[in-house]
């Protein structure tokens, strides 16, 4: 019995009324799959990614922010007084939305992200013109090369082939921020050094703006049930909140798009964005 059956069993054990699921891409689909086989659900978007389909922003995501943005301010000191380049590893999921806020709210010189291909050649280019102007130190946000997630096989053969699948996608994508880092010490003749932010974007004290959208968010969750509303996501909407079918969420990702806010704000104040 899968993950999935066993939510199916409990539910009609227990005889709920409704299953209110909290979560990412992967929870909205879950989700439709439940609706799918009968269960009266509902969702709420919580990712530190922000990148959930049809909301304007997801909990989560200003903690983590912040965490990474603090973790920037803090190296600028190390970068600046040891004349390096500094790129740090933040998370996101394929999805930029991360890397951006963060590098731009902690100033970084450098900011990488899947939604705009990047040369190498470029962001040296940028870094030697800032080490001409006397800026001897440069700070790269970096998105951390997503893990694919493995897929659920029918048969032994399938497991073999989706395990060598797998296995050839790290291979090419593992160590990726630290052959930028390489890269990037041969053509700026600058030391470089990775940090690996991690897991720790993923825990500490939720910001005050997360629970503020956590609690509207669940309040209007409590009055779509009690209403006897199922089948949505219950979306951040400028000041308010919105019901979305999940067949409109689910399988969905929100990427920056290329003429977003952000990206303009990035490029007026002169960070780099590799392209």
């Amino acid at each position: 019995m899968d993950a999935t059956d066993a939510i199916i069993a409990n539910y009609e054990k227990h005889h709920l009324d409704a299953l209110v699921c909290l979560g990412g891409g992967g929870t909205q689909k879950n989700a439709l799959y439940l609706k799918e086989k009968g269960l009266n659900v509902i969702t709420l978007p919580k990712t530190i990614d922000n990148d959930v389909a049809m909301t304007d922003v997801t909990f989560g995501f200003d903690t983590a922010m912040g965490i990474a943005t603090e973790a920037i301010d803090r190296l600028h000191s190390t970068a600046h007084s040891h004349h390096r380049i500094v790129v740090v590893e933040i998370m996101g999921h394929r999805a930029g939305w991360l890397t951006l806020g963060a590098g731009i709210a902690g100033g970084a010189d450098v900011i990488l992200i899947p939604e705009i291909p990047y040369d190498v050649d470029n962001i040296a280019k940028a870094i030697r013109s800032r080490s001409r102007s006397g800026k001897r130190f440069s700070i790269a946000a970096d998105l951390k090369a997503a893990e694919k997630k493995k897929e659920k096989a029918k048969s032994k053969s399938e497991k073999q082939t989706a395990k060598a699948t797998i296995a050839a996608w790290e291979g090419r994508h593992a160590g990726n921020t630290l052959r930028l880092s390489r890269k990037l010490e041969q053509l700026t003749r600058l030391e470089s050094r990775v940090t690996i932010l991690g897991y720790v974007q993923r825990g500490g004290t939720p910001s005050a703006v997360d629970r503020l959208l956590a609690t509207r968010l669940g309040t209007a969750c409590a009055d779509l049930l009690n209403e006897g509303v199922h089948g949505v996501m219950v979306a951040a909407r400028g000041e308010g909140t919105e019901p979305v079918p999940l067949e409109k969420v689910a399988g969905k990702r929100k990427l920056v798009p290329f003429d977003h806010p952000w990206i303009e704000s990035a490029r007026l104040v002169g960070t780099t964005l590799g392209d």
